[in-house]
Formats: structure tokens, sequence, C-alpha cells
């Protein structure tokens, strides 16, 4: 079944950041096993993109492939008050004029998830589907292999790998193994989410915007995302206690409840059928305390989740994806498979980590308004931009969370006057509360 008994990376789960990794591995000449445990593509949520995935995709060898696809075109976001103001499109070329990174892809995750896989393959890692990986195994604290369930009669092998990259998502493997401390964001969501078929979308380069839209009551919000084949996927997030807990109906009957708690859902769903049976998933955000350990390294949610607001959960696991191929090809070439060589990167990618979670943090502060902060500090209007387009590495946004706090300690800009020297803000101001 497998080519061989031993591998440079064995990746465990073939999501977008586990077959990331594994395709720049294969890539950069490691011989490197793909695992992943389901035996055909699943139905997922996560299908809005972040542009700067692009990058990835490149490195990967997976960006013809999704400039050919199908897949539903994305070139901005629009939020909506729980008013039911609308701001401006938030045009992801604004910030790139004439670059192709300044677009993005809206996915069906089974389709988006296989076709990432594929690229793996080609790029020569073995990817092998059905096999469950059982545990990780350890010698004197070093990862030094997996024991799996095989594709054909079930039977458990062992197989050997310098370095194992966890990629198992939020049922985090390798957290669980070594019982990894594990630190709560504090966000506590739930999301209940369908398909409609025929639903009402915008025109021109608006028709794959993904649309974020408060109910009447501020406590919940929807997502709006148009897909191939005229289908739109919609979801509600909120509290759990909000949403599930202290709810009494089926969640098809709380979905529809919101519905008719925000006007614009309620429209533009109007003429649709659904076409897929409502689901709920649970929105813990968190992270676990260390990415990387002698012979390991955790990527994506097996790492690090956060709240889906701002589409970054596919970006943050690809580019994890990336940085851990990245480490593990120069680790093996230096022969040091350190947990500190392996996971040198990891304050790299928590600053990104970090700045969406701090945009997020003000999404949920409800005296808090974007639009009424971009009034009177337009001179982060760039950087704002920067973390919903996924350029989150190598910018500080100090300065701008301080100015986010002294604004939001002062009652959310009604009690401040505009900063000496502040200009008008440009036509694309971004209103999220």
């Amino acid at each position: 079944m497998f080519a061989a008994s031993s591998y440079d990376v064995i990746v465990i789960g073939a999501g977008p950041g586990g077959s990331a990794a594994a395709a720049i591995a294969a890539r950069g000449g490691l011989r490197t096993l793909l695992l992943e445990r389901d035996p055909a593509p699943v139905f997922k949520i996560g299908e809005s993109l972040m542009p700067d995935t692009h990058g990835v995709f490149e490195k990967m060898g997976a960006l013809r492939a999704m400039q050919e696809s199908h897949f539903v075109e994305k070139h901005s976001v629009q939020f909506f008050t729980k008013t039911g103001k609308a701001s401006m499109p938030f045009y992801f070329e604004k910030e790139r004029p004439g670059d192709d990174s300044a677009r993005t892809w809206q996915v069906r995750r089974s389709e988006f998830d296989q076709l990432l896989m594929e690229t793996a393959a080609g790029q020569g890692a073995e990817v092998h589907r059905g096999v469950n990986v059982r545990d990780v195994l350890f010698e004197g604290g070093r990862a030094v292999g997996v024991r799996a369930a095989g594709e054909s009669n079930g039977g458990m092998v062992e197989l050997a790998g310098r370095v194992i990259i966890d990629a198992t998502g939020q049922s985090t493997m390798l957290s669980r193994r070594l019982d990894l401390g594990r630190v709560d964001y504090g966000l506590r969501h739930a999301s209940i989410y369908t398909h409609f078929r025929g639903a009402i979308r915008d025109e021109g380069k608006d028709e794959g915007a993904t649309l974020i839209l408060h109910t009447k009551s501020g406590e919940c919000w929807f997502w709006y995302i148009p897909l191939a084949g005229d289908v739109v996927s919609v979801g509600v997030v909120g509290p759990m206690d909000t949403l599930v807990r202290n709810r009494e109906g089926r969640p098809h009957e709380i979905f529809f409840e919101e519905v008719r708690n925000c006007a614009e859902i309620e429209r533009r769903i109007a003429p649709a059928r659904q076409c897929r049976p409502v689901s709920v998933m649970k929105d813990f955000s968190y992270r676990i305390e260390k990415m990387a350990g002698d012979g390991w390294i955790a990527i994506g949610d097996a790492f690090s989740f956060i709240d889906p607001v701002y589409s970054s959960g596919v970006f943050l696991a690809l580019k994890s994806g990336e940085m851990a191929a990245e480490a593990s090809i120069a680790a093996i070439a230096a022969d040091d498979l350190s947990g500190e060589r392996l996971g040198a990167f990891q304050p790299l990618l928590m600053r990104g980590v970090e700045a969406v979670r701090q945009l997020v943090n003000v999404f949920y502060d409800r005296n808090f308004s974007v639009g009424a902060f971009l009034r009177l500090y337009p001179q982060h209007q760039s950087k704002v931009t920067r973390i919903l387009i996924g350029d989150v590495f190598e910018l500080d946004f100090t300065s701008m969370f301080e100015d986010m706090a002294t604004f939001a300690a002062a009652g959310g800009g009604r009690a401040m006057r505009a900063p000496e020297g502040a200009t008008a803000p440009t036509p694309q101001s971004l209103q999220a509360t």
C-alpha cells in the first residue's frame, strides 16, 4: 500500500494546510507522505478565501488550477450594520491596483480540498485517502513516526518520519496526545448554516462579494457567500447561549428566526430554495501553547482557530502549512529536528494570528464602530485593509490597536474629536458594527 516505510515528512490531514505543507515539502525535495482519514471529499464550511492565499497557491503549484477553476471570483467584502446600513464595497484592488493577487475565490470546500490534495500529489507527495492515523510515535521525547490503520484491510502499520506535521484540524491530535496547554480566546460562538439556490446576488464584480450582516438585535451576524452553480452559503453566528443553549426549537427553526431578524438576508433568500440541510458547528476560538516540538509541528486549526468573521481560517492554515514545510526543509538540511528549529516561525505566525484576533475582538464590541473609528483616524484605513487582505505578518499594527483602545475607552467616538491634522476618509469607509 505504501511506497516506503520511512519518509522525511508525514503530514496527517489533507485539508488546505496539510496539502500546502505536503506540496511545498515535496517540491523542496523531501520524501513526503500525506494521509487523509476521509475516504472521499466531504462538505465543510470555510468557503471564502482571503486574497493573500495567492502566494501560497503559487508556492505549492496550485495557482494556475485556481485561476482556471469554476470557483466564483471574490473582489470585495461588504458590511451591513444592525440598522441595515451598508458600507461601500471593500475592494481589494484599492490596496493592490493592477495586481492579480487583489482577487481571490469563493469555493466549495469538497472540490477545493480535493484540488489541493491533487496538487500535492502532482508535486511528488505520496497521498493516501481512507487512512486513519491512530497515534504519533515517540522515542526519547521526539516524534519519529505514526501508527495508522491501512486503506484496504484496516490492519495497523507503523511508518517512520523525520518530521510529523499535525494538520488534523480541531481534532488537535498532537495537542491531545501530549496534553499541551490551551489558550482560550474567550469567543465561544456557534454557527448555524445552510445553502440556497437562486438567491439574489449583486451584479458585475460585486457578484462574488462576501457580505457580513448584523441582525437587528446586534447579537448575531450572517455570512452570505456566493458559490458556483447559483448557490449561496448562508450562516448565522452568535454566542452559544444566545443561539443554541437558551433557545427553544430545532436548528432549522432557529436559523429562520434569525433570518427574520435580518431584513437584508430575508430579502436576498426570498426567491431561493434551500438546497442542503441546516448544520450546526461550535466556534470556540483557541490556540495551543506551542506549535512545535522535537520532530513535530502543528498547523492550521490543530494549532489555532479564530472566529470565522474575516474568513481567516483557510488563509492561516495555508500560511502555517507553507511555513511548516519550509521549516522542515531547512531543519532536515541542517540535521536539526529540534522543536526550537522546527517552530522558529511561530513568532511570525503569531503576529498574523494576533492581528486578526484583535480585529475580531473589535467586531464583537457592540459599542465600537469601525466606520466611526476610521472617520476619526483615517490614517489607519490602509492597515485595516491589509488585515482583511491577509497581509498580516510584516506590518506593525500596534499604533492602530492602541488608537482603537483609546477610541473605545472614550465611548466609541461619541466623546472624541478628530485628531489634529486628520483628513476626511476615502469613500471606502468600512462599517463593521
